[in-house]
């Protein structure tokens, strides 16, 4: 019997039984306690939406403009690393996807598939998000490799200069490709499908690293360099370097505090995303959709404010939009359409929560999302 998917978590089931264990579960895990990462969708479910009725609902538009490129609607793909183990080619599938939809792609430093290998594959402009290391000639030459590969966006993340602790990563033992433990041997045995792709692509370690940067060959090698590499030191005044030597449109993500949403504006970034990282760096923290509004009420009228973390349907890209983010990006969400069913999967994905945007934005008596805002949300749920 084939499988009826109807919502993200359909996708999600679909890909825990298709992506080997340890690459789901680093996809679909969070910190210490995870409690962050469940508040992350939690919250959403709080708000509380106003149904209205007798208004025209036809014509209805979802378009909108993000740091100046068009958008079928206000979601991104976010970086998410490793994309290219949760399916052979993950990035490029997702890439296509988000092409052919007509939303902005994000590719992380810490793919599987390089820089080169999307720009071979898609025609529109992608966006690349940078890893902040202390090789600074290596962090020029990824910014030059980006601009050669078309990006019209830098995104910088700024929430992973030391790295949170993710439980079932460390027991999993996760690296990519796969060691050939014989717990993973048996876990692999268990997922054909996904070993097949494998099994026809070239693509099995961090593309954008490996043959580029210094003294790193293989992924023994790998795993130390990224350790010694992310600068813990990161601080404005790199950002302003960084805004001046990208010379173009500048993203910056991990924002959950007003007072560095304030330095953020500052800057002269383009935007920024407020973004706990999907509840994978300091559990304890706020929801991303909790700490959303003081930030915009902070900076709003001075940049473009995003939101990632914790989306899972149409409707919360619409009440986070409510909340006043010009945009949202989408991590595990597209991770889990891509372990289900690759670019099929990621384009299912995007369908899913194009209709229920869609269709909410109706029932709260809307046709133009640039017309909706907090008086959609029932007062005393935000």
């Amino acid at each position: 019997m084939p499988h009826v998917i109807t919502n993200i978590e359909d996708l999600r089931v679909l890909a825990r039984k298709r992506v080997p264990r340890m690459f789901y579960d680093y996809a679909d895990s969070g910190s210490w306690t995870e409690g962050t990462y469940r508040a992350n969708s939690a919250d959403f479910q709080k708000i509380k939406l106003r149904q209205r009725v007798a208004v025209n609902m036809a014509n209805r538009s979802t378009r909108v403009k993000m740091v100046g490129q068009d958008a079928a609607m206000p979601v991104a793909i976010a970086p998410t690393g490793l994309t290219g183990m949760q399916h052979a080619d993950g990035e490029i599938l997702a890439a296509r996807a988000a092409e052919k939809f007509g939303i902005p792609f994000t590719l992380s430093t810490m793919s599987i598939c390089s820089l080169e290998d999307i720009a071979a594959h898609t025609k529109a402009p992608f966006w690349f998000q940078l890893y902040w290391m202390r090789d600074r000639a290596f962090m020029e030459a990824l910014m030059d490799r980006a601009k050669a590969a078309g990006c019209s966006a830098l995104v910088l993340t700024l929430d992973l200069q030391v790295l949170g602790q993710r439980h079932k990563d460390l027991k999993n033992g996760m690296t990519a490709p796969p060691k050939p433990t014989l717990a993973n041997i048996l876990n692999l045995m268990t997922k054909p499908r996904w070993c097949l792709g494998m099994a026809g692509t070239r693509r099995h370690t961090f593309g954008n690293l490996v043959g580029h940067a210094k003294n790193v060959s293989d992924m023994s090698s790998l795993s130390a360099w990224t350790k010694e590499q992310f600068d813990p030191q990161l601080d404005w005044n790199d950002v302003e370097w960084i805004k001046k030597r990208w010379g173009g449109k500048l993203i910056l993500k991990g924002i959950m505090d007003a007072e560095d949403a304030r330095l953020a504006a500052n800057s002269g970034a383009d935007a920024m995303v407020v973004s706990n990282h999907g509840g994978r760096q300091l559990d304890g923290a706020p929801s991303a959709i909790e700490a959303l509004p003081a930030i915009v009420d902070a900076v709003g009228s001075q940049i473009e404010v995003w939101m990632d973390s914790g989306i899972r349907s149409g409707q919360d890209v619409l009440k986070a939009w409510a909340l006043g983010a010009r945009g949202t990006m989408i991590g595990r969400s597209f991770l889990y359409g891509l372990g289900a069913m690759g670019e099929a999967g990621v384009t299912k994905c995007l369908e899913i929560l194009h209709k229920e945007l869609d269709v909410t934005m109706a029932f709260c008596g809307h046709t133009q999302i640039a017309t909706v805002d907090k008086s959609i949300l029932l007062p005393g749920s935000f």
